[in-house]
């Protein structure tokens, strides 16, 4: 039985784009007049596109993933004419019904055939030991607990320098650190690094942006604090709740194998996909996916990682919802997760979530909320919110009753957000942040998501 997937709409489709160009080459390549040979299945869209060349482009999109195929030689990943195809799909220009030509139909059959035999090596794979993943204590060769041990015993030594090292700041003084910080930072890091806590160097390496701040003495005694909390947190994880200690080590910097993550407990839920962002660090680019349950309300992330100039996953679409289990990485305010399984969705399921906001929350209810999260894990700097029923200004949300929410004053005027509500109540997604809300995505009159 084939999965139907709902149509996306035009920002779902140009959210994909690799760039700014693709996005704007997209249109051009969306003319009805280059097309010829469309069609539609409920996963999978295909047809020929005229190019400069004789022979048409042939490009194909597996909807179910996505996937995406097409015979032009772009590097780009997808390429133009793939987003024009799936622009014209999004506004009802491809026909819905018959067969895929037979070249699209190969491409296909060659995917399923490759899924196929994945599934059956996953099935013949040697089951896990009960004693759980393969870097747990007691474990593995002895070699491999002696490093553990020796990681440790450096992570423990490097915290206690950077105990007694933000005991010397606050007892000088941080007067001069606009002159001394960039310097002391980029040696603490460094020390950091080689203490193998590389949780903490990041941590240390994000402080030298506060400087630009107008506040910047209290912003930086404020992340010293929380960085303090972190280290004597490590010192005492013996007296820890488990959830906590293994907040405190991801913190720190920990790994938690994806293993392990999938081997855990899961969730399943009809997911709506929220709202995403992309951000570079070092040399790569990291795509956070937000998510939230519609029977649970729970919000999850899904992290992807590629090169800067690499195809980042793209099979959670801001607008979508998907029928998944999430397995979600141990802490004491969860949020991290995997996508464990999807299930299919039936034809009235995806016509029912079809041009379906995702329900919201008042915006009373917000900073109850994230109390609740940072008293779990102080060190939150992020956090999903679906509010309902707020009309946006300038420089925040604002509810009927006349409370308001702040937003971050890095974003500029909000001006597509505006536009949508045209003054009037709306539906917002939000990241929320120490210093404000990050709006990601807001659903229009009809319904329909519109990014950010």
């Amino acid at each position: 039985m084939r999965r139907v997937i709902e149509r996306w709409s035009r920002d779902q489709v140009l959210a994909l784009a690799p760039d700014a160009a693709s996005q704007k080459a997209a249109a051009g390549a969306g003319a009805p007049a280059k097309w010829s040979g469309t069609g539609a299945l409920p996963d999978v869209v295909w047809g020929e596109c005229k190019g400069s060349g004789a022979t048409p482009y042939r490009a194909c999109v597996d909807l179910s993933e996505p996937a995406y195929k097409c015979s032009c030689p772009s590097r780009k990943f997808p390429c133009k004419h793939v987003l024009g195809l799936l622009l014209l799909w999004a506004t009802g220009e491809v026909p819905d019904g018959g067969e895929p030509a037979g070249w699209a139909d190969e491409w296909l059959r060659q995917r399923r055939e490759r899924a196929e035999k994945q599934e059956e090596a996953k099935a013949t794979r040697e089951p896990r030991s009960p004693n759980g993943p393969a870097d747990g204590p007691g474990d593995g060769p002895a070699a491999g607990s002696a490093t553990s041990a020796q990681r440790e015993t450096r992570v423990t030594a490097g915290l206690s320098e950077l105990e007694r090292w933000l005991a010397d700041q606050i007892a000088h003084g941080i007067a001069g650190t606009q002159q001394t910080g960039l310097a002391d930072w980029a040696e603490l890091g460094r020390r950091l690094v080689d203490a193998q806590a590389s949780g903490v160097a990041g941590a240390v390496a994000r402080l030298p942006r506060l400087l630009r701040e107008e506040h910047w003495p209290g912003m930086l005694l404020g992340e010293y604090a929380l960085i303090h909390l972190l280290a004597v947190a490590h010192r005492r994880t013996a007296e820890l709740p488990d959830p906590l200690r293994d907040t405190v080590r991801s913190r720190v910097g920990f790994p938690v194998s994806r293993e392990s993550v999938l081997a855990s407990p899961r969730l399943r839920d009809t997911w709506d996909v929220i709202g995403s962002r992309d951000e570079e660090q070092d040399r790569l680019v990291a795509r956070r996916v937000w998510l939230q349950g519609r029977a649970t309300g729970r919000a999850a992330l899904v992290l992807s990682f590629a090169p800067i100039g690499q195809v980042l996953d793209a099979s959670l679409v801001t607008g979508m919802t998907v029928d998944a289990e999430l397995a979600f990485y141990p802490g004491s305010s969860p949020l991290r997760a995997l996508v464990a399984e999807t299930h299919g969705t039936s034809a009235r399921t995806a016509a029912a979530h079809r041009a379906c906001r995702p329900p919201g929350m008042r915006l009373t209810r917000v900073p109850a909320l994230i109390a609740g999260v940072l008293a779990g894990d102080p060190w939150t700097d992020s956090w999903p919110v679906v509010i309902g029923g707020v009309v946006p200004a300038r420089d925040a949300l604002l509810d009927e009753e006349g409370n308001g929410l702040p937003l971050h004053p890095e974003g500029g005027v909000p001006w597509r957000l505006l536009a949508v509500s045209g003054g009037h109540p709306v539906t917002v997604a939000a990241e929320w942040t120490p210093r404000g809300l990050r709006p990601l995505t807001v659903w229009d009159e009809e319904d329909q998501a519109v990014r950010l």
